[in-house]
């Protein structure tokens, strides 16, 4: 099954529909790269992509745990190399509204580095991935 479209509007934007919510995503070049920088770049997509999917993960292992990180915060940092241009680090910063015991925090922490997106990034891309917990 198809997941998105993806149309080429010109002036280095894309427009990508996800067909089955509906739901769109722009992206522009960014201006280090010719464009204007005024959405998401797809290299921001991929960095960005990697800690949504470690947020959405983690929630379901704190949903199967009982436990609420409704407020939980992943601050993404995207860096790239030349020769080639590509992403050569991610880094995701999450920030936990609440104290976890050392084990819970453990299990996320695993479960972070397990998802399917950072089981898919190739291993050239360094992947640097800290926890966080207000009030600490």
């Amino acid at each position: 099954m198809t997941t998105s479209i993806v149309t080429y509007q010109g002036d280095l934007r894309t427009a990508a529909v996800h067909l089955q919510s509906n739901k769109e995503i722009i992206t522009d070049a960014p201006t280090d790269n010719q464009g204007k920088g005024e959405a998401f770049s797809p290299t921001d997509l991929l960095a960005t992509s990697l800690a949504s999917c470690m947020l959405t993960i983690i929630g379901i292992k704190a949903r199967d745990m009982s436990i609420d990180i409704t407020g939980t915060t992943a601050e993404v940092t995207k860096v790239m190399a030349a020769e080639p241009r590509r992403v050569s680090e991610v880094h995701v910063d999450i920030t936990f509204k609440h104290k976890l015991d050392d084990r819970t925090q453990k299990i996320f922490y695993n479960t972070a580095l397990t998802c399917p997106v950072a089981n898919s990034l190739h291993s050239d891309i360094v992947q640097k991935v800290i926890f966080q917990y207000e009030g600490e």
